[in-house]
């Protein structure tokens, strides 16, 4: 879907909450595949029932992927995204668990570069099926003004 939403038209608090999705074994072979991450944590059952969390546990990198990609279901043509900051893992996510993502519109500021943009700032965060958050990052987006500076 795309919806056109100018800087001015952010509004700070606004929430939106995604679909779910379960992360499947398939998952972890394929994001090892893309990335040549083949670490025992994700990949070997047997080595990860002597350690503390008594599973192999997810990428943060493609809970990450698959956490930003659930967001992506709304267009804004007069925005792009400037890159992610503080990213955190802060629980693991196991095969079998369903995460979902909520962003919240957390802070709006002029772009230093750009005087016809400003800079939003979406927190993100990934949830798991019990309601913790399991990862968390600032997404910042550039986003055109509707009321351009002469």
């Amino acid at each position: 879907m795309e919806q056109t939403t100018y800087f001015e038209d952010y509004e700070i608090g606004s929430q939106r909450t995604t679909y779910g999705r379960t992360i499947t074994e398939t998952d972890f072979v394929v994001h090892a595949g893309h990335t040549g991450d083949f670490f025992p944590h994700h990949m070997d059952a047997e080595f990860m029932k002597t350690q503390p969390f008594g599973q192999r546990i997810a990428h943060g990198t493609m809970v990450f992927s698959i956490g930003v990609g659930l967001t992506a279901s709304v267009i804004n043509p007069v925005a792009f995204s400037y890159g992610y900051d503080r990213l955190r893992f802060v629980k693991p996510v196991f095969i079998g668990d369903t995460i979902h993502t909520r962003t919240t519109i957390a802070a709006k500021e002029d772009d230093p570069k750009r005087k016809d943009m400003g800079r939003v700032f979406e927190r993100t965060e990934v949830v798991n099926q019990h309601g913790d958050v399991v990862l968390v990052a600032d997404h910042i987006y550039i986003v055109e003004r509707n009321n351009k500076p002469a």
